[in-house]
């Protein structure tokens, strides 16, 4: 079935379908168990790039059904490849009138939207009973984290942040080896992501303007109530990741995959301080071009006060431990974490722990916890949860709190200093621009309901 044309998209709105104050004041719909069919039936929203990928990954599970899909453009070449995966099913512009239009014949959503655009379709979905995969990280704001969390627990839905490797080997290790008590008393984590990112030897002073809308991007929408900017392609497409206004810069990318299960296991919570170690090149617009970051958790029951530092750019790498070999083959992105006793190495998504040194890991071998490696993907848990067969591996619940970290860190790398934030208020308590970030910019016109708390 074809996108429909501008025009018949004006006329549905003309018929006030869309209108936003009859959208996001829709009753709440209750979550219900997937059909009982064995297949779960699904629709997309943000087909290009990753939408494209996570359309595969759930094909190979060989239990949904694709129903319908939305993006703001359709049109794009960054769209082809999705649309002839997803065949002839009914594709929209607009992912409200695909949920109005088409909202009885499917189950859960997948959104693989910028991250700005996370919370407004997610709420909307989960408005409508929806099910709902949402790439990480989980939304942009921290307000709008707590927003979310709230309504996946008042509509029941199930829910799964796209931190994939959270359904993969190193979940399974880490919980293991935490639970055997391997895993204890870590006191320092280091992280690091240092490949190139795409606004690496930027230096912008402002949005760019004058460039045409390409054909068939519904640009207004792209923006969904975020303030306006003129079309740039240095905006679309992925290239919002670069930006504060838009994107989550490295931590967004990949802290979900390198940070998860320390924050889960070790029950970090919410820091009570971000420091900003260092930032080279700040810019008021976009991610410094390298930058490390220390967040200090305070004691917690069952562990130690624990400083976590996360280090970005090509050439800012943490130190190496004594425990590691001195001419160690460099990973771009990873993790050390010290306790009393040992250092562990780990990697991103879904890889294992090493114990250093490696003699040291060999010796212990024979004591430690045997992990299988036959668990279902976090594709699969995520259709098993919604069909009540098992419980999601990274549900908002679980996902918020640790996107919320990172969007702390992303305030500290705006900001820079050293910023005390108060674990039960959750507010900055001297400093007001820090504590007006953690909302954002007053939606646009028409989208103020759904930004309402």
């Amino acid at each position: 079935m074809p996108h429909p044309t501008d025009s018949s998209r004006r006329n549905f709105l003309k018929q006030g379908v869309l209108a936003s104050s009859v959208l996001w004041n829709l009753p709440t719909v209750s979550a219900q168990t997937a059909s009982s069919s064995d297949k779960l039936r699904l629709a997309f929203v943000g087909i290009g790039n990753r939408g494209t990928s996570n359309i595969k990954l759930f094909a190979a599970t060989e239990r949904t059904e694709f129903v319908a899909a939305a993006d703001v453009h359709l049109d794009g070449e960054h769209c082809t490849e999705a649309r002839t995966l997803l065949g002839d099913i009914p594709l929209y512009n607009d992912f409200r009138e695909m949920l109005e239009r088409e909202g009885d014949k499917f189950d859960a959503v997948a959104i693989s939207t910028p991250d700005f655009a996370h919370f407004p379709v997610a709420m909307a979905c989960m408005a409508a009973g929806k099910h709902v995969y949402l790439e990480k990280p989980l939304a942009h704001t921290f307000q709008e984290v707590e927003m979310l969390m709230e309504q996946a627990e008042r509509t029941g839905v199930v829910t799964q942040m796209g931190n994939q490797g959270h359904s993969g080997a190193n979940f399974h290790q880490f919980k293991a080896w935490s639970e055997a008590g391997i895993i204890k008393n870590i006191t320092h984590i280091d992280a690091y992501m240092n490949s190139p990112r795409r606004w690496h030897g930027w230096d912008v002073p402002g949005f760019d303007t004058g460039h045409a809308t390409p054909t068939g991007l519904d640009w207004d929408l792209w923006q969904v109530g975020r303030p306006w900017h003129d079309y740039s392609p240095r905006l679309h497409p992925q290239n919002w990741r670069s930006w504060f206004s838009y994107g989550s810069g490295a931590f967004g990318d990949w802290a979900p995959h390198i940070l998860d299960t320390a924050h889960r296991f070790l029950d970090l919570g919410l820091p009570g301080t971000i420091s900003a170690e260092r930032r080279d090149g700040p810019n008021d617009f976009i991610f410094p071009q390298a930058s490390t970051i220390k967040f200090s958790f305070p004691a917690r029951i069952a562990h130690p006060a624990c400083d976590v530092t996360w280090y970005d750019g090509v050439e800012n790498l943490p130190p190496l431990p004594a425990e590691e070999a001195s001419d160690v083959k460099r990973q771009r992105n990873g993790k050390y974490l010290y306790s009393s006793d040992m250092v562990f190495k780990g990697g991103t998504h879904s890889d294992t722990l090493r114990i250093l040194p490696a003699a040291k890991m060999r010796k212990l071998a024979p004591t430690l916890p045997r992990v299988s490696g036959r668990n279902p993907d976090h594709y699969m848990n995520f259709v098993q949860a919604c069909h009540g067969e098992a419980e999601p591996q990274s549900p908002f619940s679980i996902s918020g709190p640790l996107t919320q970290v990172f969007i702390l860190g992303i305030i500290a790398q705006r900001l820079g200093g050293t910023l005390k934030f108060d674990r039960a208020t959750k507010r900055f308590p001297d400093h007001p621009l820090a504590n007006d970030l953690l909302g954002g910019p007053p939606p646009r016109a028409g989208w103020e309901p759904v930004y309402a708390s």
